[in-house]
């Protein structure tokens, strides 16, 4: 399993890092050392340990929930369930949360979770026993609540594992009418939102789009603007890298490559996204799919030809020991600190563009905060307005047709009629978030002198807004 182990040097270098990436930034601002220090700390770490019974005995559990920031009410972030997860990772993760929320103008501070299991060693009671638990222990605690704290899904955890908290947070606080907003990701049945699953994926597929839109910087990689015929390898299989790659493929872009833990499959001519889920599906692997050159390290699958990399799996893939094999002109990180600092600054120095992962893979925290207004506010988007808008557009069209003689098709009446749905809005909101968001931290990159990543922009824009959030809070003068 290369492309998803870390290595014992990388488990206590990934909070460092990104504190590093933090510090560097800040010299393009101009606050104060101990208002830096504020923001780049955690402010809550909270580990702990608990009992399950499985089999004919007992195992004890870690599990960690860190907050980051407190600039903005609730924290939010997801539970990640894995064998490799540890106090460092959960803390880097969690301050990526909180500049990821400043960037994409989510009104949330920053938080992660994590319990150390492996899911599939578990039955399904066994992992109900475990979330329920891990439940427990936070609203004990008050680490869990919809002004609080609110988790999300992340690596080994879905809607099952959301409901399962949703359901022991509502149990625990009986008569709590936002009780459902303490977790998103919810299935849609337990008030959740449409479009939320394959939130990050689109997300990530948009942030390549407008990236590769600007003419002035694909001129300089020797490309031709436009996702159209761009050549992308992907890692990751999962919920991220399945739904990037299939987004991309349907705005355009040529799915070339792709990259799981069992190893890697290309094709120059493009692979048929679907085809190869249900191929895996079938035979438990992506290789010896037909067409596709086989690659038993993964790893080398990242280094074949392609315009765009979108590394959809774990931190620390693209290292200083493989960063120069890459053919890539592109990396859209998909997953949360794929690329290391040292490996970044060695792409630049080749040439290339790094579109950071606290934007790119923001769609998930965007479409849950649409998810937690929905709680809030207890109706879903669209409920309110949709037959409205259907009827004004209806009547417009009937004056339209009475004034100039001209009757509309019905396929042109049905698609001029319709009101929006609430994933068209959610889609519709997404979209414009991401959008607005990367040119906002282009803008920052090219007009700010010295700044020399898209990254280091997206860390300055993070650090100013939530420095303004401690001041209007009063907290710093």
């Amino acid at each position: 399993m290369d492309h998803i182990v870390a290595t014992d040097s990388q488990e206590t270098h990934f909070f460092a890092d990104v504190c590093k990436n933090f510090d560097h930034a800040a010299q393009f601002t101009k606050h104060d050392a101990g208002l830096l220090d504020q923001i780049k700390s955690c402010n809550s770490v909270y580990r702990f340990r608990f009992p399950i019974r499985k089999g004919n005995g007992f195992e004890v559990i870690d599990a960690w929930r860190v907050e980051h920031s407190h600039h903005q009410s609730p924290t939010k972030g997801g539970i990640r369930y894995s064998e490799m997860v540890n106090e460092d990772e959960v803390m880097a993760l969690a301050a990526l949360m909180t500049y990821k929320c400043a960037i994409v103008n989510v009104p949330f501070g920053g938080a992660k979770g994590g319990i150390k299991i492996t899911p599939k060693n578990y039955t399904v009671q066994e992992l109900e026993n475990i979330t329920r638990r891990y439940t427990v222990e936070l609203t004990k605690k008050n680490f869990l609540g919809p002004s609080i704290d609110v988790p999300a899904p992340d690596y080994g955890s879905g809607e099952r594992e959301m409901s399962w908290i949703a359901d022991t947070y509502a149990t625990m606080n009986p008569g709590q009418g936002d009780a459902l907003g303490c977790v998103t990701g919810k299935p849609i049945a337990l008030h959740g939102i449409a479009g939320r699953r394959e939130a990050t994926g689109r997300g990530v597929a948009i942030a390549a789009r407008e990236c590769v839109n600007i003419g002035e910087d694909m001129q300089r990689l020797g490309l031709m603007p436009g996702l159209a015929g761009k050549r992308v390898i992907v890692q990751g299989l999962g919920n991220v890298g399945y739904y990037s790659a299939k987004f991309l493929a349907e705005f355009g872009a040529v799915i070339v490559g792709l990259c799981e833990y069992e190893g890697a499959i290309y094709n120059a001519e493009g692979l048929d996204v679907e085809a190869v889920f249900q191929h895996r599906k079938s035979t438990g692997s992506i290789l010896n799919f037909p067409g596709a050159q086989n690659f038993e390290r993964s790893s080398e699958g990242l280094e074949q030809p392609c315009d765009i990399l979108v590394p959809a799996a774990l931190e620390n893939q693209i290292t200083v020991e493989n960063v120069r094999n890459l053919q890539a002109k592109i990396i859209v990180e998909g997953a949360n600190g794929p690329t290391t600092p040292e490996a970044e600054a060695i792409f630049y120095e080749m040439g290339g563009i790094i579109v950071p992962d606290m934007y790119a893979n923001a769609g998930g925290v965007t479409v849950s905060y649409f998810e937690w207004l929905k709680n809030l506010s207890h109706v879903s988007f669209g409920r309110m307005n949709r037959r409205f808008e259907e009827n004004s557009n209806l009547n417009l069209v009937n004056m339209v047709e009475g004034i100039t003689g001209v009757a509309l098709t019905p396929q042109q009446r049905s698609t001029i009629i319709k009101g929006a749905s609430e994933l068209e809005l959610v889609n519709s909101g997404l979209e414009d978030t991401m959008i607005r968001s990367y040119h906002e931290i282009r803008q920052t990159y090219v007009n700010t002198p010295g700044i020399d990543t898209l990254r280091t922009a997206a860390f300055v824009g993070a650090i100013n807004k939530i420095a303004v959030s401690y001041q209007n809070l009063g907290v710093w003068p």
